[in-house]
């Protein structure tokens, strides 16, 4: 499985903690984030680079898996942080294309591909996947009954023929609005946080 910027390593980390026996590659090009990822998890093989610009050896590679979840925010039209470490996580500097495309290209046949991002950016995502790229699943994730989806997350399978699929919204939280502080998540959600299930697709 490769993640392309995994940050401190988080998503990698409780997918192996989920599945014995994973294979976990990761791309960060923050060099603090890359120590932490590392130390987080000896086994974890972190690699310090760019998406578009990655060592030929792992560029050579494929993977079963690429999950990836790319900065949600085009700065052509909102405001950059000023923070720089969160501004290169949430700020789109490689273009969204440019994610999709290298995730693809490092996929071995029948692979999957994972994508989280903003709802408002699906359009983007579907556009940006590669002719070959098919099987697409799309999951909204919306934070209460009744609140439309601010999250999904797109599948993909390499060399896929399945029919596009639109599944139903995954909540998050009980309830229509947040009422006291702590957790209010729904048993699923709960169980995929604390107890290491799997994400019901």
């Amino acid at each position: 499985m490769l993640e392309l910027g995994c940050g401190a390593g988080a998503a990698s980390l409780c997918l192996g903690a989920r599945v014995p026996g994973l294979s976990l590659t990761g791309v960060e090009v923050q060099p603090a984030y890359v120590d932490l990822a590392r130390r987080n998890h000896p086994s974890f093989e972190v690699v310090e680079a760019d998406l578009a610009d990655m060592p030929l050896a792992l560029r050579q590679r494929q993977f079963d898996h690429v999950l990836a979840n790319p900065p949600y925010f085009d700065r052509g039209a909102s405001i950059a942080s000023h923070d720089s470490a969160r501004e290169t996580a949430m700020g789109e500097q490689t273009p969204l294309a440019k994610w999709v495309e290298i995730a693809a290209k490092r996929l071995a046949p029948k692979g999957q591909a994972h994508f989280i991002h903003r709802a408002e950016r699906l359009p983007d995502l579907i556009r940006a996947l590669p002719h070959d790229m098919g099987s697409i699943e799309v999951l909204p994730i919306a934070p209460r009954i009744g609140r439309a989806a601010e999250l999904v997350i797109l599948r993909a399978r390499k060399s896929g023929r399945g029919a596009f699929r639109l599944c139903a919204p995954l909540v998050m939280h009980e309830g229509a609005v947040h009422l006291v502080d702590g957790d209010s998540y729904v048993p699923e959600i709960h169980a995929v946080l604390r107890d290491g299930a799997a994400l019901p697709f």
